[in-house]
């Protein structure tokens, strides 16, 4: 029996989901895709479910069913939702997008549009435009190198910040490894890290910047991260599995800090690892941390120590820099494994508008970091 016939006020816009629906026959997904209308919505029994607004408008609406010739037993399904069931909030906008269908087998987010009210968010700050002015790089592609490993005091971090931008690297960031420890913590670190990189700066010209790992507990993620730029940094390093996406979007909103920020994808990884289930490589890394304020968002790249395809990479710049209401493109930074003899094979894919993610490659080349540097700089100003 269903509950008495409801009015809704609500503005007839909506917003769209694709998913990629596994199933056994197409009346076994337009089932399935039924199920996952009402339970990202409703979450209530559909003959229950009462008539009126909430039947029609807010119950997700299956627009669109077919099979992917490429995928046996594979649905591309689009779903759309009324702006409302959103809100203008982030966290509820992933919810509505995959909340507790997230827990179902076979059910992928392959993409998503926006609702008008998420449209008037910032997004990436400074995007690739922005962060290519900051760096005094208008054309190349950039570079960036991780301070490890885990054990190093801060002095020693510090030598290695200097060295590599002695070398002229663009982004010097924490290894996500780093946090508050006794053998280098975080104040003293950033401290250390972002003088040695200034030194370097006034020494050779380059613009290189300092970015500290600031994922700390919730009641001091804030603190940490205008403690950093107090001590001199020029941008952050974040890791939105182990924060919450939207503390992300915070810190780059946050007009005290005004930095860049840079999206680690520590802990978000399983939402990509089974072809049928999770996030597809094309929202999770490219559309994803551009919602949230990320300029920039570091994925392992094809042939390093991580299984991503070269086809799996191809989509995340796609996603960097599709449409997404007003947001500004972001830069897509490969890394887990490069080497300096991958860098012409890699630009093939990435192009020009890519950040270089290298760690211990540049320290295999020899004992002199920023002579490696120098040589990884030079290799991609000749990309220009």
């Amino acid at each position: 029996m269903r509950l008495a016939t409801v009015t809704v006020p609500l503005s007839g816009e909506r917003f769209q989901v694709t998913y990629d629906i596994t199933a056994a026959s197409e009346a076994d997904v337009r089932k399935r895709a039924l199920d996952v209308a009402f339970e990202q919505t409703v979450e209530f029994p559909a003959d229950l479910t009462p008539e009126g607004d909430i039947l029609e408008q807010i119950v997700g609406r299956v627009e669109d069913v077919h099979p992917l010739e490429d995928r046996e037993q594979t649905w591309r399904v689009v779903i759309s939702y009324a702006a409302e069931s959103a809100g203008t909030e982030t966290t509820q906008f992933l919810n509505v997008i995959f909340g507790n269908t997230s827990i179902q087998p076979g059910v992928r987010v392959h993409s998503f549009s926006l609702p008008t009210a998420m449209a008037a968010l910032r997004g990436p700050r400074y995007g690739r435009e922005g962060l290519r002015e900051l760096l005094h790089a208008p054309r190349r592609p950039l570079l960036c190198t991780a301070l490890k490993p885990m054990g190093y005091g801060s002095a020693e971090l510090a030598r290695l910040a200097g060295d590599f931008a002695r070398g002229g690297i663009d982004l010097i960031k924490d290894d996500h490894g780093l946090a508050n420890q006794s053998f280098a913590s975080f104040a003293e670190r950033a401290r250390a890290c972002a003088d040695a990189v200034h030194e370097a700066n006034a020494r050779t010209g380059y613009h290189s910047i300092y970015m500290p790992h600031v994922s700390a507990p919730a009641d001091q993620l804030l603190e940490r991260a205008l403690l950093a730029k107090e001590l001199g940094a020029g941008g952050l390093l974040v890791c939105p599995g182990l924060t919450g996406w939207d503390a992300m979007r915070m810190l780059a909103d946050d007009d005290r800090l005004g930095l860049p920020v840079m999206c680690h994808p520590a802990l978000i990884g399983s939402f990509t690892v089974s072809p049928t289930s999770g996030i597809s490589h094309y929202s999770l890394y490219g559309l994803l941390p551009r919602l949230f304020g990320a300029d920039a968002s570091i994925f392992p790249s094809w042939g390093g120590r991580f299984s991503f395809s070269r086809e799996e990479c191809a989509s995340i710049v796609a996603g960097s820099q599709a449409p997404l209401a007003n947001f500004k493109a972001s830069f897509p930074s490969p890394g887990g494994g490069m080497t300096m003899d991958r860098v012409q094979e890699m630009q093939t894919v990435y192009g020009r508008d890519v950040i270089f993610l290298m760690g211990g490659g540049l320290h295999r080349q020899g004992p002199d970091i920023a002579a490696n540097s120098a040589v990884f700089r030079e290799i991609v100003e000749k990309m220009a």
